[in-house]
């Protein structure tokens, strides 16, 4: 395993690389769609509402978030200021803002904003519901079946090409 993109592509396409060029296109289409398949079945099979990586993320930060106190010092119905691990956070809940911007770059409910959300809906089941409503809706499990929903259509044989 790499975290190089490129190296992790060259290590899957090794075998290909003396081949023509539409072979290549072909065997990637192929292995990307092996991919796209067992990821669809694999964030189809479960029952959460984001995928698997999105879920865990915010169960990390639904844990940091307890240890964090709220408090609401202008009384303003969605602003709240949020006091822990030496540092001093203001969570916008109707701007969907954060003072160090980790909710904002991340569209994800982080642990300063469910704390924030906790104050405001308390622990019961409004609270759950409120961790997805303030996350994009780009980590639903739905969004991202759709992504890989489409196919990949394969390079025709060259013979068939219509060249203008």
């Amino acid at each position: 395993m790499t975290t190089n993109i490129a190296e992790s592509l060259n290590s899957i396409l090794m075998d290909e690389r003396e081949y023509p060029v539409s072979y290549i296109f072909n065997s990637i289409a192929k292995k990307f769609g092996k991919i796209f398949r067992e990821r669809q079945a694999f964030v189809g099979g479960k029952e959460n509402i984001f995928v698997p990586s999105a879920e865990r993320i915010l169960r990390d930060n639904k844990s940091a978030s307890d240890s964090l106190y709220v408090g609401n010092p202008n009384g303003v119905l969605d602003e709240y200021t949020v006091f822990g691990n030496g540092v001093t956070a203001k969570v916008n809940l109707l701007e969907r803002s954060y003072s160090s911007q980790k909710f904002d770059l991340m569209k994800i409910s982080c642990e300063h904003a469910m704390a924030a959300l906790r104050e405001k809906y308390g622990d019961g089941e409004d609270y759950g519901n409120s961790i997805y409503k303030y996350s994009s809706p780009i980590y639903k499990a739905e969004s991202y079946l759709l992504v890989y929903s489409k196919t990949i259509n394969v390079v025709p044989l060259e013979a068939e090409w219509n060249v203008p």
